[in-house]
């Protein structure tokens, strides 16, 4: 990535910040906008970014985008107030999640007979996260429900963290499938990953928010190292995690489970992250995914692709959504509206980089799985960016008109990934402490 690249990244956000606004009251996300920047300065039209998918510094900044996403996520999700009142949330990743995972394996064995079962997996996985600031419109518009939307915003939150651990299982699975290293090697690995990692992310989570709460209440914590402290701590817990022979991704995002729970004053600065640093690392990797990615699997596309990238958007999410939503209640348009919402993005984009350039770089079917991952992120960004605006209004005033006490039922509100004009504010975090 040299001096131009960096001076047109530089333009595009600056730009984009000037117009914002609109970008909120409409259906030009930010995603949307810088993957389209993206691929008009990029090698499809214009030419003028020139960047090496396969180099070092995307992927570190892929690893470091999906570090500080999972952490974030998890912590702006305070899972001990997730109780009965968040049953549809609970319901989406109890049920929804490992149902979407499942049938969109099977499908995959159907519509791209090149894979085996364990690739098919890899890339229902891979696709099974949604991402809210597709549809932030959706989740910032006081006209939906605060019960819906809060559901959405819950889900997506903490369903990257929660796939996360079973693509590090499918991946491993995928990879002894090819290299037959044998069960207790793969056993000794996979239970590596997914037990060293969370400890050191509840290790790490726990005593930094101690930290981080001794200091506050003795006034000596600069309100700004606060905030650096949520980078901190998201790398600290990566790299603990990895020296010891964990996975980082998954300790990052128990450590922000932890944190969510124990320290109201890093929460505030979770939020803050978000809304500035964080925000601008995602915009970023949407940028370099429509001037690098995007060419490279329109090049490949095929019928078979489309065909699976349309059933994840629909029926692979919809079915699954309505299962899990049985008995509570909600209309017929409210499972429709939740199974619709469910946006492919920033977690399928890194979670392709970073296998492409990890264990599954010599998979056999890694082609498949990634040229239908991005195409299916690729549509979601559009379709999903174009409809959150017009079917939130339409849905909301739609459920003013007709019995929508399930709609209605009052919830606690959690902060969304990026608040916007409209975003919803939790009253017992407004000023820390």
């Amino acid at each position: 990535m040299g001096m131009p690249d960096l001076l047109i990244i530089a333009l595009g956000v600056f730009l984009y910040g000037l117009f914002s606004r609109w970008g909120e009251r409409g259906s030009l996300t930010g995603p949307m906008v810088f993957t389209a920047f993206g691929l008009v300065t990029g090698s499809a039209v214009l030419g003028v970014v020139s960047l090496n998918v396969n180099g070092a510094v995307i992927h570190s900044l892929a690893e470091i985008t999906l570090v500080l996403v999972l952490f974030t996520d998890a912590a702006r999700i305070d899972v001990s107030r997730l109780n009965a009142e968040h049953d549809v949330p609970l319901r989406l990743l109890g049920i929804g999640l490992p149902l979407t995972m499942v049938f969109g394996t099977v499908a995959a064995l159907l519509v791209l007979p090149g894979l085996d079962v364990w690739q098919a997996a890899l890339l229902a996985v891979i696709l099974s996260p949604t991402d809210a600031a597709l549809g932030q419109a959706v989740v910032n518009n006081p006209a939906v429900p605060v019960r819906i939307r809060q559901a959405l915003n819950v889900e997506s939150g903490l369903n990257d963290g929660l796939a996360f651990p079973v693509l590090v299982i499918v991946l491993s699975l995928a990879v002894e499938a090819e290299e037959a290293r044998g069960v207790a090697a793969w056993g000794l690995f996979t239970a590596g990953q997914v037990v060293v990692g969370p400890l050191a992310g509840i290790g790490v989570g726990a005593a930094g928010a101690a930290a981080v709460a001794w200091a506050h209440r003795r006034g000596i914590m600069n309100r700004v190292f606060v905030q650096i402290s949520v980078l901190s701590l998201a790398i600290m817990a990566f790299g603990t995690a990895e020296l010891i022979g964990g996975n980082g991704f998954i300790a990052a995002f128990v450590a922000g489970m932890v944190v969510g729970t124990r320290s109201r004053v890093l929460l505030d600065a979770v939020e803050d992250f978000g809304e500035t640093e964080g925000q601008l690392l995602n915009l970023v990797v949407f940028m370099i995914f429509g001037a690098v990615l995007l060419p490279v699997a329109f090049a490949e596309v095929g019928v078979r692709h489309l065909l699976y990238a349309l059933l994840s958007l629909t029926v692979l999410r919809m079915v699954p959504v309505a299962v899990s939503l049985i008995g509570t209640r909600l209309m017929r348009r409210s499972v429709l509206f939740i199974g619709w919402f469910g946006p492919r993005g920033l977690a399928s984009l890194l979670y392709v980089l970073i296998i492409s350039e990890g264990a599954g770089a010599g998979l056999a079917g890694l082609h498949d799985v990634t040229v239908t991952a991005f195409l299916t992120v690729a549509l979601s960004i559009v379709l999903h960016g174009v409809s959150a605006a017009p079917l939130a209004r339409r849905y909301g005033r739609s459920v003013d008109g007709g019995p929508a006490s399930g709609e209605r039922q009052s919830v606690s509100p959690f902060p969304t990934r990026l608040r916007g004009h409209h975003g919803d504010r939790d009253p017992a975090r407004e000023g820390g402490g």
